[in-house]
């Protein structure tokens, strides 16, 4: 708001004292605020009640850029958005007195006294920035800052303690510094009032009604807080530092320790509370929305109305990081969906003024790295690192705003880093004048001491003794590290993990019984295809109903759509919980699934696996934001939290997985060897080759079977409804959790032949292999064509279509784990065998040529066998696919053709 706008805003004010209802509900409420700022009893004109709202209100939004928030640097002592001239005031030091109470609370003040007061409430140490705060929550704000004299009491008994856990903080920091010359800890040093603001809302859970946190954060002052917040052993992160081993487990292959997790319990006042930091690699951001998924399924294991604000998600971000990385404009978005509801998130910058060496003016285009929070409306909390109080007020503050609106809030921590982006680093030669600058200047703790000093609560020898004793406690646990070897229990298997195991590789051989009776499927299927009496369904969706009643009574076989649904409604009937998300899932991509069911009269939705059988079980499928990374991040945190629920996420086509290939290289597929942290989450990938171009026609197969080992994922490419029936039941119905990758497909989802009969999902299992059909004599084969997927179906018709009699075709539903056994049994009992094919639809260099054939190849050796094996698919190619129709029907034809040489 500036001069510009007062003739319009006193219009509309006047407007307001004579009908309230003849403004918008925005500037209704603005000027229902009034009375939170000033009163209005007199003075009209442009230096009236409007001028002095304006001039209030520019405070409120850009106080923040006039304010004492850093550590390094003088505030700015002129800033235009302040400039009472721009507000109609011609001199600041006017004698004028107003009614207000933008003042000392008499009630009247002049201009001078107004502007004193709001710049110091909106211009010292802490500042809160409430530009686009919606105008329930701003006048909440403006209550808590301006009319409250102190909204946080901090006795001289509590600063003891504060400045207890300075010391721990700081004195960690240089015994690992001194202890440890060299090795890379990235120290939390000048951030250290992060730990004690950490620390202020564990002890205080009670008052804030928290019984759960979960964080997460990067590498910097991570051990800090493991040993600090968490109250992981100094043995434990100190046993690292020797390089001592930590597991006595097989499989395990570690990860730094400042990229570790740890779940701890705490007594607070009686009250057990639970604190859990996530595991996360080097990747910055990508941890965020898995602490967010993490939380979801915590707050979902508990019926209760209020169960948000018990559970509260805390993010510790870089600067360079929060407004430079994709994923976390992503996460931000998730907040008010109703698919990643949290109650809100706290974030906290640590916005040390360096992206390792990088510059603010290179790292960013706007003030603050927290401008990216004006996206979603959210406040946000500016504070000088240095105020160790404003900094606890500023987590109180964001964490009863958060408790008060359950919506994301940030706190901008203006630091510094007092060393390099690692200990080995040499800041100075990028940044020489900062670094000038941080040489000398006094450290938190040293500023804390003196204050509590200089005002009397305590003594320099009980600081010197604080320090004393904590340097004692951290030499004797390193003495104790260097004695004998600690050995630490594994954290994985507790809670709901405790009835599971970690798999081994025999359990892979053959897959468990997944078959349900007929009663059930009856029963799960009519409700799948009963909508409530009076719901107007689309007249194109009854007639897919009624196929699907149809299929329940065994007139018609199941499709691909059906089977999904019996799948999850059968395990809903089981009390095992599903969820499944993605872009235009519910509907589905293809159109294929209609999981829930829209009046088209009313507009409102039936979800018919509500209805299959009462219980806490239940079925919940979301259409996600348009995101990748950020979506599939959340999923892997349910499922990492609750292995007792199917998760599910589905890419809108498989070519797009690749936007979170971070979760797939970092988390899914390495978790379990690097953190011992397992997983079972589902992704369903649209793939297959059908002439629709390179975006449309791979999920990448090859990339994911350049994952496997040490049994870490399942990948299956499947081609009939009975086995991804069969094959997500199993993903429940085993004692371990693997993450499942499916090829699912695209064609097939209507293809005459890729049905099943109803009695197959009632007297079967998942199959690996299939190696059976209609025509098969296996006492005349000469030849197996072994494929995955759709091409199946088009090598069975060109096979039939030139009677290949002596030519079998094999499907590998499963590619890994392989099924070496079963494929060495079946070519074992093929007497006339003479040469194998393998064949692909993806390119050479692509789909899971790379993978198979030497496997085969191994098998028809260890046989002893002098059999060729052969490749038939698409040449090497740069691109998945062509989008030129003709050229992608001349290059299937090659491959069929191939096929059969």
């Amino acid at each position: 708001m500036n001069r510009e706008n007062l003739g319009y805003i006193e219009e509309a004010y006047e407007n307001f004292k004579t009908d309230p209802n003849s403004v918008s509900d925005d500037w209704r409420r603005f000027f229902q605020g009034f009375e939170l700022g000033l009163s209005t009893k007199s003075n009209s004109g442009p230096q009236g009640p409007v001028a002095l709202f304006t001039l209030a209100e520019a405070y409120r939004n850009f106080g923040h850029l006039k304010a004492n928030i850093n550590p390094l640097k003088a505030p700015s002592a002129e800033v235009a958005q302040l400039d009472p001239k721009n507000f109609g005031f011609k001199d600041i030091n006017g004698t004028e007195v107003y009614e207000t109470e933008l003042a000392n609370g008499s009630g009247k003040a002049t201009l001078k006294q107004i502007i004193e007061h709001l710049e110091k409430k909106y211009c010292g140490t802490l500042s809160v920035e409430l530009a686009g705060v919606l105008p329930d929550e701003r006048k909440w704000f403006i209550d808590e800052i301006e009319h409250k004299s102190e909204s946080l009491a901090i006795s001289p008994e509590m600063k003891k303690q504060l400045l207890g856990h300075l010391v721990k903080t700081d004195s960690f920091e240089k015994f690992v510094h001194s202890s440890f010359v060299g090795a890379k800890r990235f120290s939390i040093e000048g951030a250290d009032s992060i730990v004690p603001m950490l620390e202020w809302v564990v002890a205080n859970s009670q008052k804030y009604d928290f019984t759960q946190y979960v964080y997460g954060m990067a590498h910097r002052g991570r051990l800090n807080v493991l040993t600090h917040v968490l109250g992981q052993p100094l043995e434990f992160i100190f046993a690292q530092f020797e390089g001592q081993t930590l597991y006595d487990t097989l499989d395990y292959d570690g990860d730094v320790k400042y990229h570790l997790g740890y779940h701890s319990k705490r007594q607070i006042n009686e009250t057990e509370i639970g604190l859990d930091l996530a595991f996360n690699p080097s990747h910055l951001e990508a941890v965020g929305p898995i602490v967010l998924g993490i939380v979801r399924a915590k707050q979902e294991k508990f019926d209760e109305p209020e169960v948000k604000k018990r559970f509260l998600p805390l993010l510790i971000h870089g600067d360079a990081a929060f407004i430079g990385q994709g994923v976390v404009s992503e996460s931000l978005q998730m907040f008010q969906l109703p698919a990643y509801q949290v109650g809100g998130t706290i974030h906290v910058i640590l916005n040390n003024q360096v992206g390792f060496t990088t510059d603010p003016k290179d790292a960013r285009s706007t003030p603050h790295p927290s401008d990216l929070a004006r996206s979603i409306f959210s406040p946000v909390i500016h504070v000088n690192g240095d105020d160790l109080e404003a900094c606890v007020r500023a987590i109180d503050l964001a964490v009863r705003y958060r408790q008060t609106f359950q919506k994301d809030v940030v706190i901008n921590l203006v630091c510094y880093r007092r060393f390099g982006h690692n200990e080995g680093d040499e800041p100075a030669f990028t940044q020489p004048l900062m670094y000038e600058k941080i040489r000398k200047h006094p450290t938190p703790l040293s500023i804390y001491s003196k204050k509590l000093m200089d005002s009397g609560i305590v003594t320099e020898a009980e600081v010197n003794a604080m320090l004393t004793h904590r340097n004692a406690e951290l030499q004797a646990a390193l003495e104790r590290v260097r004695e004998k070897t600690p050995k630490f229990k594994p954290n994985d298997f507790q809670g709901a993990w405790a009835e599971l195991r970690r798999a081994t590789e025999i359990d892979f051989e053959n897959s468990p019984k997944t078959a349900v009776s007929k009663k059930i499927l009856q029963d799960v299927g009519n409700a799948i295809v009963s909508p409530p009496e009076g719901f107007n369904v689309h007249p194109k969706l009854q007639r897919l109903v009624a196929r699907r009643a149809d299929m329940i009574a065994g007139k018609e076989k199941v499709d691909w759509g059906m089977a999904e649904l019996l799948a999850y409604g059968s395990l809903v009937h089981e009390e095992i919980s599903v969820r499944l998300t993605g872009q235009d899932c519910v509907r589905g991509t293809f159109s294929h699934r209609h999981s829930v069911y829209f009046d088209t009269k009313t507009g409102n939705y039936f979800n018919p696996f509500d209805n299959i059988k009462p219980g806490k079980a239940e079925c919940r499928i979301y259409n996600s934001l348009l995101s990748e990374f950020a979506a599939m991040a959340f999923e892997y945190g349910i499922s990492i939290t609750d292995p007792k629920r199917l998760t599910v996420w589905e890419a809108q086509f498989g070519d797009f997985v690749n936007g979170a290939q971070i979760i797939i290289d970092q988390f899914l597929s390495a978790g379990e060897t690097k953190w011992l942290q397992m997983s079972g989450l589902v992704l369903f990938l649209p793939h297959g080759y059908e002439g629709q171009g390179p975006e449309h026609s791979s999920a990448r197969l090859e990339r994911f079977l350049q994952l496997c080992a040490q049994q870490n994922i399942q990948v299956v490419n499947l081609t009939t409804p009975a086995q991804i029936f069969h094959c997500l039941r199993r993903q429940m119905h085993r004692d371990f959790r693997k993450p499942l990758i499916v090829m699912s497909p695209k064609s097939l989802l209507r293809h005459p032949m890729a049905v099943s009969s109803i009695e197959e999902f009632s007297s079967s299992k998942f199959e690996e292999l299939l190696t059976t059909n209609d025509q098969h004599k296996p006492n005349e084969t000469e030849r197996v064509i072994f494929c995955s997927g759709k091409l199946y179906f088009e090598l069975l018709e060109r096979r039939e279509q030139i009677g290949a009699s002596k030519t079998e075709i094999v499907r590998v539903e499963q590619l890994y784990p392989f099924p070496d056994k079963k494929i060495k049994d079946h070519i074992k009992s093929l007497n006339k065998l003479k040469d194998i094919v393998w064949a692909q639809e993806e390119p050479h260099n692509m789909g899971a040529r790379f993978f198979a054939m030497p496997r085969l190849k191994t098998i028809v050796s260890d046989l002893g066998l002098s059999v060729e094996v052969k490749y038939s698919g698409r040449k090497r190619k740069a691109s998945p696919a062509t989008g030129n129709p003709k050229q992608h029907a001349r290059e299937q034809e090659a491959v069929l053709s191939g096929c059969f040489e």
